[in-house]
């Protein structure tokens, strides 16, 4: 192999593993606290590995992890249930490091709870 085979084999890897890269564990949430936050919606991300949505919560901005979006659509909360400026209910377990960030378990919208693990 020259060189540049090389260079183009790594460049690959690397490409191929950056969604993994991207995708966190759930162990950095605290299963011990649950929150419930009910805001509306600042920021919609439809998308996979894992939809996200953001709320203003006790005067900060909060990243919300959902579901992959095949189970939320298969559970019954399609993408345009989801609009910014819709309040929703958020019930879920903050970062264990103090970051802005929830791992939903369930979700609320329009009436509908939607459970999301």
């Amino acid at each position: 192999m020259t060189i540049r085979h090389l260079l183009a084999a790594g460049g690959l890897a690397a490409a191929l593993a950056a969604p993994a890269w991207a995708h966190h564990g759930w162990s950095s949430y605290d299963a011990d606290q649950t929150l419930t936050i009910e805001a509306p919606l600042t920021e919609v991300r439809y998308r996979n590995p894992h939809a996200e949505v953001k709320v203003d919560y006790q005067g900060a901005s909060w990243e919300v992890v959902l579901a992959p979006v095949s189970r939320m659509e298969s559970r019954g909360l399609a993408k345009d249930a989801l609009a910014v400026g819709k309040t929703v209910t958020i019930v879920g377990y903050p970062r264990k490091d103090g970051t802005h960030e929830v791992r939903a378990e369930r979700i609320t919208v329009d009436g509908k709870t939607i459970e999301l693990r």
